[in-house]
């Protein structure tokens, strides 16, 4: 699967009921440092109960300015949270399914431990 094909697609919990579509998807960087960077590994996707669009960067900062677009931003992906890797039972081209118990994190980060 292309990552761009992941964008958008329903998100449904373990018994089948839609949370929201994917919105984004989170990426952390391991290990040292090769030829440019360190190696990508996936560490989630973003679930947005109202929008699939995406968030420009307004979740992860401070930013307030200019206001109107980050109001309406903010209120867009207002409910939005991340699912961890573990957390996905299966992914297909029409829906991702999550494992029964996964836990909703803030698409900020700020909620994880430094251990993901």
């Amino acid at each position: 699967m292309i990552l761009g094909d992941l964008l958008g697609i329903p998100v449904l919990d373990s018994d089948g009921g839609r949370l929201g579509k994917a919105a984004d998807v989170r990426f952390v960087l391991d290990g040292a440092p090769h030829q440019l960077m360190s190696e990508a590994r996936m560490l989630g996707i973003v679930v947005s109960p109202h929008s699939a669009a995406s968030f420009l960067g307004y979740e992860r900062t401070n930013l307030t300015q200019p206001w109107p677009l980050a109001y309406l931003l903010q209120w867009r992906h207002r409910g939005s949270f991340l699912v961890l890797w573990e957390d996905i039972a299966l992914i297909r081209k029409d829906a991702v399914r999550l494992r029964p118990g996964f836990t909703r994190y803030s698409p900020a980060l700020e909620d994880l431990d430094q251990g993901h």
